[in-house]
């Protein structure tokens, strides 16, 4: 039961990176890559706004009861989106200026949260 139960929370988490991806393109945003995944950690999706690389973690919470899905963002996972961006960075011969945004989405509320990590 406990595998069956782990992919649906996949499936679910695929859609609600889907659901950003869409509100983050009709923002203007290209997509480059979704779900890069190395060793050290794993990008939920990687756009370019303009001339700069966004590395995006998409959080979902039913509700903002226990803190909302920013606030589930851990020291453990900023060290790790860090990781893979840094990864991930080593495919270009010269670094592009880049940032980490926040997809927040508390029920049936989207919040975009640009430049959270410095």
């Amino acid at each position: 039961m406990w595998p069956l139960r782990l992919s649906l929370r996949q499936a679910q988490g695929r859609d609600w990176e889907r659901v950003a991806l869409l509100y983050l393109k009709r923002q203007g945003l290209k997509p480059v890559e979704e779900n890069f995944r190395c060793k050290g950690g794993e990008i939920d999706l990687i756009m370019r706004d303009g001339d700069i690389l966004v590395f995006v973690e998409v959080r979902q919470r039913a509700n903002s009861e226990h803190g909302g899905a920013a606030a589930s963002i851990t020291p453990a996972k900023i060290r790790r989106l860090v990781r893979a961006a840094q990864v991930y960075l080593l495919r270009f011969p010269v670094t592009p200026p880049c940032r980490f945004d926040v997809i927040a989405i508390d029920g049936d509320r989207l919040e975009w949260l640009q430049d959270v990590i410095n």
